[in-house]
């Protein structure tokens, strides 16, 4: 599994449980209400059941709860990339002297160049979700350990480093290896973090600096994302 399936997983997964309410989500993926038994549910989960289980996983925490639900926003990985590189046209429009090498966006990359660019988002997507300094260190040791048995490889194994690593906005930044993928970073964490959140809109406005991205170019993707 790869780190774009990953985040397309967590995107239209988030879309489903925010969309049909907790009641029904839980009744359609059977998850036990009961801490212990969500814990042997996860216990026996199998690759086949790997949908269900990183719903359960996630669902309930905080961490899980700000991923999931930023599928309402955009809904998957593919939308985001596309947003973003829209918005950067119609900024490059209106500029006097447009960038030459925009780099390309996540939509038209592929095999490995895709994987990396999905890594690079999914990093940025987790710390997003840690920007207001209140991760429970009991759920994320949970999240640890459930995934970690799921096995499913180097993305997932990126996705649990990414979630125990302190907080980092010039490495999140660091990922941006061209303008387009400059957008996708900024995008992404913004469909996470609550803009009202006095901490999380303080981690988007250095985001920006840090990924130089001019404030016209700031706002115009702001316009793409929704309440």
């Amino acid at each position: 599994m790869d780190a774009q399936q990953i985040l397309d997983m967590l995107l239209n997964s988030g879309q489903e449980l925010v969309n049909k309410g907790k009641s029904l989500a839980e009744e359609k993926l059977n998850i036990p209400d009961n801490p212990e038994d969500r814990k042997a549910m996860l216990d026996g989960a199998s690759k086949g059941a790997l949908a269900a289980g990183a719903l359960a996983i996630l669902f309930g925490t905080q961490v899980g709860r700000k991923l999931t639900g930023a599928g309402l926003k955009l809904g998957s990985i593919a939308a985001i990339g596309g947003v973003a590189y829209n918005a950067f046209q119609k900024w490059q429009s209106q500029q006097a002297t447009p960038i030459a090498d925009t780099g390309k966006p996540l939509t038209e990359l592929s095999g490995q160049d895709g994987d990396q660019r999905g890594k690079v988002l999914l990093k940025a997507m987790i710390a997003a979700a840690k920007a207001d300094g209140n991760v429970d260190d009991k759920e994320k040791e949970m999240i640890t350990q459930q995934l970690a048995k799921l096995n499913l490889g180097d993305s997932a194994n990126l996705f649990l480093e990414e979630l125990n690593k302190p907080l980092d906005i010039k490495a999140v930044a660091a990922g941006a290896d061209s303008p387009a993928a400059a957008t996708e970073i900024y995008l992404i964490s913004r469909v996470i973090v609550d803009i009202n959140n006095e901490q999380e809109r303080a981690y988007m406005e250095q985001l920006a600096k840090e990924l130089g991205l001019a404030p016209d170019l700031v706002a115009q993707l702001e316009s793409n994302i929704k309440a």
